[in-house]
């Protein structure tokens, strides 16, 4: 038994160093990211530079100077379904773009859905942005989002489509530069880093924005320099043509994860994904320990369904977690302590360049690093062992891929 324990240990450690790597190999891939992201402010289309935070619903030194625009016209879909933390803010964020001419279609299913005031008030605060609001209960499919989607194309007037959750924040420069990645040869579909954005100081709001910003992002960004090309939810742009191609919008409309097939679709026909030269920011409104477990299960469920193998390797993701594991088998060796601790601050540094690029620096989180990972390992073992996910009322049961498209789902009948 102690040789299998010191085996384990060694194994794990083994592990913990390749995850610190990654994490430190992420970091730096997310400060040229920003890099670019500045370099981009600094063209001479737009102006001055708009490299600000985010904070409060606002940019900072989020203005740009405008020139002659050739840029065609957008249509922005924003599927809503109640008035959730920081979503007049987030609605906000893309009714003050600097760009040429665009609309906003905003779609709720029920005619007492509260998310219609926050239209409306944007509406008056913005009485020369074209703001659409469809209300229609249809349904489509079992993706209700999609079905909100499906209801509201036939109101869109432009041929560039840009899909965006309710909960994203975006800089004043969004559409500029997601519409220029669009237009550039080979590319069918563009897509954008999100950070999370928590909706209060509480630590378990901070804790869920930890798993997006110190894991999903270097995790983006890795693959991506592996060659992989997905397509993440928080903007999902298009052109109708394309769209069409792929079999519009109710060929998502059984997909839990609608934009991993949108992905697969459009690179079916032979384009890239290309991700746009600006970061935006997703809510986190968890207002609980058990929210924030059932959305990361949720999440989980859906990618190991799409992405069984990859999945699992971003156990890799978790060194504090291998280094326990690395301490627990190797207690009676004092360099395990010490490696754990090694690791840790590794970990912490990464995190903590991470956070400084993104403006938002949280060193409650660094010091609950270990119980955050051990948290991020039970989703895992959980998604591992469970088909079902709730999302906005409606549980659903994920079916296994096939084929290489991610899977459909079904909804769960009571007793199922």
């Amino acid at each position: 038994m102690p040789g299998i324990l010191s085996w384990l240990g060694y194994a794990s450690a083994g592990l913990a160093v390749a995850g610190c790597a990654q994490s430190l190999i992420g970091a730096a891939l997310i400060a040229a990211f920003r890099r670019n992201e500045r370099r981009e402010r600094r063209a001479p289309e737009t102006g001055a530079p708009n490299t600000g935070a985010y904070e409060n619903g606002a940019y900072e030194n989020g203005t740009n100077g405008t020139g002659a625009d050739t840029l065609p016209p957008v249509t922005i879909f924003k599927p809503l379904h109640g008035d959730e933390p920081m979503l007049e803010a987030a609605l906000r964020s893309f009714c003050m773009q600097d760009y040429p001419a665009f609309q906003i279609v905003c779609g709720v299913q029920r005619k007492d859905d509260p998310a219609i005031a926050v239209v409306e008030r944007l509406r008056g605060a913005f009485p020369s942005c074209q703001i659409d609001l469809v209300i229609d209960p249809t349904p489509h499919g079992t993706n209700r989002k999609v079905a909100n989607l499906i209801n509201m194309a036939p109101r869109a007037r432009h041929d560039l489509f840009v899909i965006s959750d309710s909960d994203i924040h975006v800089p004043p420069n969004y559409l500029r530069d997601v519409v220029r990645g669009l237009l550039t040869p080979g590319v069918g579909l563009v897509t954008t880093l999100y950070a999370g954005l928590p909706a209060s100081a509480s630590l378990v709001r901070q804790f869920a924005a930890c798993q997006i910003n110190h894991n999903f992002m270097p995790g983006v960004m890795m693959s991506r320099l592996l060659g992989r090309r997905d397509c993440l939810g928080a903007t999902m742009a298009l052109h109708r043509s394309t769209l069409a191609r792929i079999g519009g919008l109710t060929a998502l409309a059984d997909h839990v994860a609608d934009d991993a097939v949108l992905g697969q679709r459009v690179r079916g026909l032979g384009q890239t994904i290309a991700l746009a030269p600006c970061m935006t920011w997703t809510t986190v409104a968890e207002d609980s320990a058990r929210a924030m477990i059932e959305h990361e299960l949720r999440w989980g469920r859906t990618v190991k369904n799409v992405e069984p193998v990859g999945y699992g390797l971003s156990a890799i993701q978790l060194p504090l977690f291998w280094a326990s594991v690395t301490l627990v088998c190797c207690w009676q060796s004092s360099w395990a302590l010490w490696f754990f601790l090694g690791i840790w601050a590794v970990r912490a540094t990464a995190a903590l360049i991470v956070d400084i690029l993104l403006g938002r620096v949280t060193p409650v989180v660094y010091g609950l690093f270990p119980l955050r990972e051990w948290l991020s390992a039970a989703i895992m073992v959980g998604s591992a062992r469970g088909q079902r996910v709730e999302w906005r009322g409606q549980t659903l049961h994920i079916r296994r891929a096939s084929s290489g498209i991610a899977p459909p789902a079904h909804p769960v009948e009571p007793g199922d």
